[in-house]
């Protein structure tokens, strides 16, 4: 997988908590080296090419800090993200941000997560990777604490304090359980057949207090395209695609994302010609997508997406909207909001 803003964010905040505990970068790499890893001392090489279970091990034997996972957890801040960390701030309620982590939640800290109905509520279940007991449990604690810090961010106090969350965790009560108290403000249980957060139906509509609607469009596009680059074989184009869709309401235009993806304007051209497209086709094709989502799932008028969408005047935006869709905008969020009814 390609290294993304939260992993650099996860090992940058790893790296200080280490300095902290009078560990530095240096000794972290050597004591790798030590475990058969061969790293160069920078954090993308080590971010990139370590397993990360090792990489948590070999942190927590450096410090003897038990609670050193918890404590990352809490400190990774939820903006430090990147577009997925503004998606689940911009998100309606739990149970959309719920459903947007399960989508995105790997590209993240990378557990697999798999919701999971049960007696009014979910089950929010993380697939924690192989590894030895000790290094598996490293994991669920970073992820966990994680989990509970971000959702504080986002409801306040009002979901772990609610009646009826709790968290079960696969391994047994650690002697430094009281640090789980502290963290997680919510019940704990230990030994239990999976590593899971429970989430009871009355929790699922808590608004989050950083919603909007309009920017979440915005936001969750640019985690699908994340999730398309991760494995696309279109380089220039998935760059392309990402750029221009974190530059909507003022788009960059071809010499700016050139600039961006530091090649010449007559280089962007050719590579996007390599891969059967042009950049007037990319910039159509996004501007499509995010007019699309805007009528889906936002109230704003037509002409305030058409100025979203940088266009100077509202019937410009409508027939490029008719050349693309063969409707009107109008048209299409009234036959949209018909199949949602029927």
């Amino acid at each position: 997988m390609k290294i993304n803003q939260a992993h650099h964010a996860f090992f940058n905040q790893l790296l200080h908590l280490l300095e902290k505990a009078g560990v530095s970068t240096e000794q972290l790499i050597a004591e790798l080296g030590r475990r058969g890893v061969n790293a160069s001392p920078t954090a993308q090489s080590v971010s990139s090419g370590v397993d990360g279970l090792v990489l948590l091990e070999t942190a927590f034997d450096l410090t003897h800090d038990p609670s050193l996972m918890i404590r990352l957890g809490q400190e990774l801040g939820i903006a430090s993200f990147g577009s997925i960390g503004f998606a689940l701030m911009s998100c309606a309620n739990v149970r959309e941000s719920t459903r947007l982590m399960l989508r995105y939640g790997q590209v993240l800290l990378q557990p697999s997560w798999t919701a999971h109905e049960h007696e009014g509520g979910v089950w929010l279940r993380a697939g924690i990777p192989r590894g030895t007991a000790a290094q598996q449990q490293l994991f669920a604690e970073l992820v966990f604490s994680n989990v509970v810090a971000s959702g504080r961010t986002l409801y306040g106090s009002a979901v772990e304090c609610s009646e009826g969350v709790e968290i079960h965790l696969s391994y047994s009560r650690p002697a430094h359980s009281a640090c789980y108290k502290r963290a997680f403000n919510t019940p704990v249980t230990f030994d239990c057949e999976h590593n899971q957060l429970f989430l009871p139906a009355h929790v699922l509509d808590t608004p989050v207090r950083t919603a909007h609607r309009a920017q979440h469009v915005v936001f969750q596009q640019q985690c699908e395209e994340i999730l398309r680059g991760q494995d696309s074989a279109l380089e220039t184009t998935a760059a392309v695609r990402q750029l221009l869709i974190e530059s909507a309401g003022d788009f960059l235009n071809i010499e700016q994302v050139a600039q961006r993806v530091h090649v010449s304007e007559r280089t962007l051209r050719r590579r996007l010609e390599a891969e059967s497209t042009s950049f007037r086709s990319v910039f159509d094709e996004i501007r499509d997508l995010l007019a699309r989502e805007y009528l889906d799932k936002t109230e704003l008028t037509i002409a305030d997406i058409a100025h979203l969408l940088d266009y100077a005047e509202t019937v410009s935006f409508r027939r490029a909207f008719v050349r693309w869709n063969g409707v009107t905008p109008n048209g299409y969020r009234q036959h949209n909001m018909a199949e949602s009814i029927s």
